[in-house]
């Protein structure tokens, strides 16, 4: 059986197709000492790809003794990547990883079956003002990894690669695009970019994967005659051949997206789960607190105290 579009009265076509799938404006969220624009999951959006969770943070200024103080608390279901454009902070997990996350760099924390870390500006850090600015991101695992041992994996800036010319400098963070591959392994398929474009410079997005979303961090870009500033995400239907051109201050864009999962995920706290069993189990696993034997234990080296577990 085939379809055949211009055979359909509803089907749009000419100048009335438009790239953009699903325009995402992102909620503001206030933390306290910063705020953060979150946008995915979205109402029209749960996923990107297997991205199901995308957090702008900043960008903020802390003063002297202030900044990022996030305690040990628990994960499942999912992998976790901050990149950030300015700023560092303390990583430290479950696994006894003791890790600084600094700009450019990769910083890949697979929960599986899981796993806890703490986010702290912590030492000389605090000793000075400093800024911070950067995206987290939540990847959804496939069913056959939500159980699997947790990991995680660093790979510094200069160990990605970059791809220049014609104005624009991108560089690859995670999965495939453009004919290169990022050096750390994911568990399905993927691709994840941090596009700098010079005034004018046109970028192509991949086409080789199924679902495809651009997110605007600074600058402007143009697509299909409409024009996307700072906190707008894109997501485009597959197949289309889309490209963007960045506006006459140039551009940041973030691209994103890969293979679509077996079926959407259930996401309660800091959770991702293909059936809500699995959400209650590790719900439970933390209310317990059983770092000795339970399913989750505390970072070895930021022990003394934990997020617990919300009452809702």
């Amino acid at each position: 059986m085939s379809w055949n579009p211009a055979l359909d009265p509803q089907c749009p076509t000419g100048d009335d197709v438009d790239a953009i799938e699903t325009l995402i404006v992102p909620r503001a969220r206030d933390l306290g000492a910063f705020a953060v624009r979150r946008a995915l999951p979205a109402p029209r959006r749960q996923m990107v790809g297997p991205f199901i969770f995308f957090d702008q943070m900043g960008p903020a200024e802390f003063v002297t003794g202030q900044g990022i103080d996030i305690r040990p608390h628990p994960h499942i279901g999912l992998a976790t990547v901050t990149y950030l454009y300015k700023g560092r902070f303390h990583h430290r997990d479950s696994l006894g990883t003791d890790q600084w996350i600094d700009p450019g760099a990769v910083n890949l924390m697979t929960a599986g079956h899981g796993i806890t870390h703490s986010e702290r500006v912590d030492g000389e850090m605090l000793k000075q003002p400093y800024s911070l600015f950067g995206i987290q991101t939540w990847i959804a695992l496939p069913k056959d990894a939500e159980d699997s041992p947790p990991a995680f994996v660093h790979a510094p800036k200069d160990a990605l690669p970059m791809l220049e010319g014609e104005g624009k400098r991108l560089r690859l963070i995670l999965g495939t695009a453009y004919g290169e591959r990022a050096p750390v392994a994911t568990a399905s398929e993927m691709f994840y970019l941090d596009a700098m474009l010079e005034p004018g410079a046109t970028l192509p997005l991949p086409d080789d994967h199924e679902d495809r979303g651009a997110y605007v961090t600074q600058g402007s870009v143009e697509i299909a005659g409409e024009r996307f500033e700072p906190g707008k995400m894109m997501v485009f239907r597959p197949g289309d051949r889309v490209s963007m051109t960045a506006g006459p201050e140039g551009a940041r864009v973030m691209l994103l997206g890969g293979a679509t999962l077996e079926g959407p995920r259930h996401i309660w706290w800091n959770f991702v789960a293909s059936s809500k069993e699995r959400i209650e189990e590790a719900k439970e696993a933390w209310r317990k607190g059983d770092w000795a034997h339970g399913r989750f234990q505390l970072p070895p080296t930021d022990n003394a105290e934990f997020i617990p577990l919300p009452e809702r």
